[in-house]
């Protein structure tokens, strides 16, 4: 059982192919959450839906999202979550420590829900750093590993600058705040290089060694099995992604990295930017990956030098939807197959018989979605399922 934090849509009114509705949507919309799955039972919520968390039943989908317990602790956004002896564990996230707080900061607690009983503990424990944008895997003997997340001190201490700093009546103090901080190179932020190990039985922390790639947050995972997953993409540095793609293999104490095939350049644009917050999963063997979002000329101004990247260019919500296949005979793993019915990022993605559930995320009006669907895979065409 694994679980991740991850992304939506609008109408499903393309040229392909699209069921009687099978998947209720959500009662509210959800980006920036965390999700789950227990068993037969999916689970999403946090994020843009505040302490909300609910519940589907993928025996009797037909009686829709089932509001479970409110979360416990304060509200958070971009927090990991995965599942360890039936449990939902969340790490980390960023938020207001409480109704008085000026600004926000990545918060070092890890909480856990019980299914059985509907109900959520704070663990007594802290992350041994900021996990925020990070992403969670169960293991198979009951540990998690989290991979990414940004560096707690220096992101705290950039909001409490930015949120002390009046914007109209100081704005060259607040741009100078803000290109300081979003002009540094990737190795300045010092985000999580470490593949962390935590253990809830013995509730202890551990090291599975450091990436020898540049560590990334709001990457997409798909887990293979076998203790081992899909990494892809992600941010290298705010606003900033990465079209790299690498499988994770953990044994014992130690993983294992291998870079595979970058994503390709889509047939919107000559470059592939990478993407952060897309949908992904194993699906019948392959590995789908759809939407998330980038700023299109940001590889460019990094490659001449310009690490505040994407400054003056516009966000973008992207549609496309790639297949891997590792035993491609020509060399090209990856291809574009088709399009999402709209850019969308941010949200949660569930393998589940028949193909990729896609809950929630974000639109290309930054608009929280509440709507549900499956993208459906069958090596040759893709369609879709509400």
């Amino acid at each position: 059982m694994t679980a991740t934090a991850l992304s939506l849509s609008s109408s499903l009114t393309m040229g392909t192919a699209i069921a009687a509705e099978a998947w209720p949507d959500l009662p509210v919309g959800i980006k920036s959450g965390i999700a789950a799955r227990v068993g037969d039972t999916l689970y999403v919520g946090l994020g843009s839906a505040g302490s909300d968390f609910y519940a589907l039943d993928l025996a009797d989908p037909a009686a829709g999202w089932v509001k479970r317990a409110a979360f416990s602790g304060p509200a958070t956004n971009g927090a990991a979550a995965a599942v360890s002896g039936g449990r939902i564990f969340v790490f980390s996230g960023n938020g207001k420590a409480d109704a008085e707080a000026k600004s926000a900061i990545i918060f070092d607690t890890v909480y856990a829900y019980d299914p059985d009983t509907d109900g959520w503990s704070r663990i007594d424990t802290t992350t041994p750093v900021g996990l925020s944008g990070a992403k969670a895997l169960a293991l198979q003997d009951g540990r998690i590993a989290l991979v990414g997340g940004y560096n707690k001190e220096l992101f705290d201490d950039y909001l409490a600058k930015v949120t002390a700093t009046d914007k109209e009546t100081n704005p060259d103090g607040f741009r100078t705040l803000v290109e300081t901080y979003m002009g540094m190179p990737p190795a300045d932020y010092r985000w999580n290089a470490e593949l962390l190990s935590y253990d809830p039985r013995a509730n202890s922390w551990s090291s599975l060694g450091d990436s020898p790639f540049l560590p990334n947050c709001d990457a997409a995972v798909a887990a293979l099995g076998d203790d081992a997953f899909t990494l892809i993409s992600g941010e290298i540095k705010p606003g900033l992604r990465t079209p790299e793609v690498k499988k994770v293999s953990i044994s014992g104490q130690s993983a294992s990295w291998l870079e595979l095939a970058d994503l390709p350049s889509p047939e919107a644009n000559d470059r592939q930017e990478g993407v952060a917050g897309a949908f992904a999963g194993d699906v019948g063997g392959a590995v789908l990956v759809a939407g998330g979002a980038n700023f299109v000329g940001a590889q460019a101004n990094a490659a001449d030098g310009k690490w505040f990247a994407h400054d003056g260019l516009k966000k973008g919500w992207r549609d496309e939807v790639y297949a891997y296949d590792g035993n491609a005979p020509d060399g090209k793993h990856w291809q574009e197959v088709g399009k999402l019915p709209t850019g969308l990022a941010y949200g949660a993605s569930f393998p589940v018989s028949g193909g990729l559930l896609v809950v929630g995320g974000e639109d290309g009006e930054a608009t929280p979605r509440r709507e549900v669907f499956l993208i459906k895979w069958d090596g040759k065409a893709l369609s879709f399922e509400h």
